[in-house]
């Protein structure tokens, strides 16, 4: 499990105009809360910030996140972005217990090639994009990986089928699916099967051809 120092300061006052003067000087408003603290408000820096989710634990980080020369093992409980540029606003930071466990969501991944399944015009579709686990914060995996090489058309990978390491457990239904096959075309005609459909269109086209000509003109009745 990754984890890093963040700095943060402390003796920054609520309201917009100074979360403003804030994020004007490259600092994210933050508060950090958790096993029976009173919120506590802080400011990151930005690039500080980012540079410790860059790992491939990403927001599943442990922060050792560090005030004042006390260091409280946090992990990040929610982000506000600007509605339009997106930009990060505000950071909720939790102070974790690291012995005990806790729920997070880690990443799914899909590795390999279901042979089968293109050949049969089908397509994998990744159905649960991120998997809830229970686990302590030092064992939280960085993601999950999925082997779909030996996929067929009516293969199924559920959550039970997914390995996780000891001491993680799944919380999602072990019977959801995760992993399940699309199909995108209808299968291709054999040869016999594709003579046999242009012979009855051709036979069909024949007999409409045959009625047109029997069929009496409105000049000739008029004569």
């Amino acid at each position: 499990m990754s984890e890093t120092v963040l700095q943060a300061e402390t003796g920054r006052r609520a309201g917009s105009s100074d979360a403003r003067r804030l994020r004007a000087d490259g600092k994210i408003p933050a508060v950090v809360y958790g096993h029976g603290m009173d919120p506590l408000p802080v400011s990151v820096d930005r690039r500080e910030l980012r540079h410790a989710l860059s790992g491939a634990a990403g927001m599943n980080t442990i922060l050792d996140l560090t005030v004042d020369g006390t260091v409280y093992p946090s992990l990040i409980k929610d982000i506000q972005r600007h509605p339009v540029k997106r930009s990060v606003q505000h950071v909720d930071f939790i102070q974790v217990n690291l012995n005990e466990e806790i729920v997070v969501s880690i990443p799914i991944h899909l590795e390999g090639e279901a042979k089968d399944v293109s050949a049969n015009g089908g397509l994998v579709d990744l159905a649960m994009q991120e998997l809830q686990v229970r686990t302590t914060p030092r064992n939280i995996p960085d993601g999950v990986t999925i082997d779909v090489s030996e996929m067929t058309m009516d293969s199924v990978i559920r959550v039970e089928d997914i390995p996780l390491p000891s001491g993680v457990v799944a919380e999602a239904d072990a019977d959801a699916p995760v992993v399940t096959v699309l199909t995108m075309r209808t299968p291709v005609l054999d040869a016999e099967e594709l003579a046999a459909e242009e012979a009855a269109a051709a036979t069909a086209e024949g007999e409409d051809g045959e009625g047109a000509e029997a069929a009496p003109s409105a000049d000739s009745d008029g004569e």
